[in-house]
């Protein structure tokens, strides 16, 4: 049977700034799901990550389907009057407009999707980060797809022995969705060429180039460019299908043990490393450090099995302790060079006015006064 996967996630109020929903906002997100899905959803799984209640979604409808968006909208609708009355932090701030228009891209929550064929046996990981944006993905899902020092399956299987496209976003074209299909392995180097750039160019979707099936999907899109100026970090989510035709769950795992730098924590505009965390985790360190967790299932017939999280396991706790340093030396760099975002990413837009300010304050200084030896060329002899 064909199933679709939809995960949908949305912060809409914390406790104590952001650090997580209250149990409260999460059961009334819960029980609007269950109660209004009934007719719609084949199972439905809700956690949180950071300060954000994402819902993931099993159904028979298909991608972009507006009923699923719908529902999805209304819980964060609903979600946001119990923040208000609790008076929580932030209160319906992912719900970027007034009411729903069909879609919910481009609203404000993070939202990724695929529909597939289920496998007799059908595993996959749902991901989803805080403090940061989709570009944090670029880097362990090439390894994870395209590089056998992670994947051993890319030189031990023939199932995956013709590679996987990869198809790239450019996040900063406003006018539409500006992508390009790269093949693995011919075109690994152009591939890292546009990853490289995590704010600009990102992944959007993997396929397996054997049999065209979807592999993942991330919550990419010009979200935080959509209106032509700076709208804030996507908090993003991801969706891998794994073993088989795919990396086995190890194999897409591995890459995360780097904690390797991505843009966001404390007020979504400086770089710290990614850390791996256990399933509805808060945020505390600056803000940070941004996190993933990851949450494995297997879906049959469109049923969920428990979630196992994957992060919980001893080996991730020194993984945790390693992340935690590099956190520490680059705050210890302050607002200093790399430890802070370029002009162009940054989230609060205080330096960019300041900027302004005392850019009409510079003058230029005329080539005899800038001279130290008076605009002759030859410096003056002591008397």
């Amino acid at each position: 049977m064909k199933t679709t996967l939809s995960v949908i996630k949305a912060d809409v109020g914390s406790i104590g700034g952001h650090i997580k929903p209250s149990a409260r906002l999460k059961q009334t997100v819960e029980e609007f799901v269950r109660e209004n899905g009934k007719s719609l959803l084949m199972d439905v799984y809700i956690s949180s990550t950071g300060d954000d209640v994402a819902l993931l979604m099993a159904h028979d409808r298909g991608v972009d389907d507006s009923k699923i968006h719908q529902l999805a909208w209304d819980a964060f609708m609903a979600g946001t009057k119990t923040a208000r009355e609790q008076g929580l932090y932030g209160a319906g701030q992912d719900l970027l407009k007034d009411s729903f228009s069909g879609n919910i891209r481009g609203l404000g929550p993070a939202s990724c999707e695929m529909e597939f064929e289920e496998r007799p046996n059908e595993p996959f990981i749902f991901f989803a980060a805080d403090k940061t944006d989709p570009g944090a993905y670029n880097l362990p899902f090439y390894l994870a797809f395209a590089d056998p020092m992670h994947n051993a399956g890319l030189l031990l299987s023939p199932k995956m022995a013709k590679g996987f496209t990869f198809t790239i976003m450019d996040v900063n074209h406003t006018e539409g969705d500006r992508i390009i299909e790269l093949n693995a392995p011919e075109e690994l180097y152009d591939i890292a060429c546009l990853l490289r750039d995590n704010e600009r160019f990102v992944i959007e979707s993997i396929r397996n180039r054997a049999t065209g099936e979807i592999a993942c999907v991330v919550s990419t899109s010009r979200l935080h460019n959509i209106a032509g100026t700076y709208t804030g970090k996507d908090d993003p989510v991801a969706l891998v299908r794994s073993q088989g035709n795919f990396p086995a769950t190890g194999e897409v795992l591995s890459p995360f043990r780097i904690g390797h730098y991505v843009a966001g924590t404390m007020r979504g505009s400086h770089h710290g490393p990614l850390m791996p965390v256990k399933l509805n985790s808060t945020i505390s360190f600056f803000d940070g450090p941004a996190v993933v967790s990851g949450a494995a299932f297997c879906v049959h017939d469109g049923k969920f099995t428990e979630a196992v999280d994957v992060f919980d396991h001893p080996f991730w706790e020194w993984v945790r302790n390693n992340v935690s340093a590099k956190a520490a030396e680059i705050r210890a760099q302050g607002f200093s060079g790399p430890a802070m975002l370029p002009m162009s990413e940054l989230e609060y837009g205080g330096v960019v006015e300041k900027m302004g300010e005392l850019d009409g304050r510079f003058t230029v200084r005329k080539d005899e006064q800038s001279a130290p030896d008076g605009g002759n060329g030859r410096k003056k002899k002591a008397a």
